[in-house]
């Protein structure tokens, strides 16, 4: 039998409805949370790992870097097959894709949660446990990064984005599409991921910002933060990668006092570009000397930027992390795995 460690943290599927408080509050440990999950035990040997009950909106860059630490370790025990994160769902598109850019082993890791909480007669936590469990123990999953997975879908974490606050299929990969799925207890890939961006850092630097562009924008927000010692920042620009003159000639003037500039778009799918070349328009970035970040959305971008920046990244090194890896996604039909099934997509 593999043998998976789970990793809790918190989140949603750790909470139950407080009358006193008024709402839903962490209450859940780990071994009460596998408790709810009947059957999970006869799919692997499970070693609980409990690191704590935060909401996720509370994570902050050192609660990250404890729990990639745990990771790791638990990749190097040659004992453990795949390792599973439990955690609250509001910010698991930035958590999962901090962890894959930070490691390099070749263990599946698996991150999950749930939209509803354990008060809930439909929670779906026990469900999205069981199938992180099922991937992480499935070989077909090594060397694929780290995914996120619910709602029965297998997700990488350089695209996956939470695209509704509260629906059971909010995780979605809206430029490339899922790797795959568990279907009737199987984990069923339709794709590899191929190349990933890699970074080696134990830092992430502190007041790293996101400037959203808008109607009727100005560059004020991006001088404040300038002054304010922002590191970097990353422009989310209107359609594909386009701004007012005002707001670029901010970051010409952050980018003047060094500060690094991350050009992505708002969208929620697509990517900022140099074809549009009026004032404000992506070319005038770039020739400025903004940095593409390829298909990653704003929170994301922002990671790879603070983790960059923590790594002492510069300028054309800097450029090679955010921008997209030998073109985008999962480039690679999944093979058929020996004895097995075809890998589709399930009926």
């Amino acid at each position: 039998m593999p043998r998976v460690a789970v990793i809790f943290t918190g989140g949603t599927i750790s909470m139950v409805a407080s009358a006193e408080a008024g709402g839903r509050v962490p209450t859940l440990d780990g071994a009460a949370i596998l408790a709810r999950a009947p059957g999970i035990d006869q799919l692997a040997e499970l070693v609980p790992i409990d690191l704590g009950r935060t909401p996720a909106s509370h994570f902050t860059f050192e609660k990250l870097f404890e729990v990639g630490s745990a990771i790791r370790r638990c990749q190097a025990d040659v004992s453990i097959d795949g390792v599973v994160v439990v955690q609250g769902t509001d910010v698991i598109e930035e958590t999962a894709f901090f962890w894959d850019l930070l490691l390099d082993g070749e263990k599946p890791v698996v991150v999950t949660g749930a939209m509803l909480s354990a008060s809930d007669p439909n929670d779906d936590g026990p469900d999205n446990l069981r199938d992180a469990v099922r991937c992480a123990a499935d070989p077909a999953l090594r060397g694929q990064g780290v995914v996120v997975v619910l709602d029965h879908t297998i997700n990488q974490a350089d695209d996956v984005t939470k695209t509704h606050a509260s629906a059971l299929d909010t995780f979605q990969c809206l430029n490339v599409g899922p790797l795959g799925s568990v279907s009737k207890g199987a984990v069923v890939l339709r794709a590899s991921r191929g190349p990933r961006r890699r970074v080696a850092t134990n830092r992430a630097a502190d007041g790293v910002q996101i400037v959203t562009a808008h109607v009727a924008m100005d560059g004020s927000q991006l001088d404040a933060a300038a002054a304010n010692g922002a590191p970097g920042i990353v422009v989310a620009a209107t359609g594909a990668g386009n701004t007012s003159p005002l707001l670029l000639e901010a970051a010409e003037r952050a980018m003047a006092k060094g500060v690094a500039v991350a050009l992505t778009t708002r969208a929620a799918s697509g990517k900022a570009g140099a074809g549009y070349a009026f004032p404000g328009g992506g070319a005038t970035w770039v020739r400025a000397g903004a940095l593409l970040a390829g298909h990653l959305s704003g929170p994301k971008a922002r990671i790879a930027l603070a983790l960059g920046l923590g790594a002492g990244l510069r300028d054309e090194a800097l450029a090679q992390l955010l921008a997209d890896p030998r073109g985008w996604g999962p480039i690679i039909e999944a093979a058929p795995r020996p004895g097995g099934p075809p890998a589709e997509a399930p009926d």
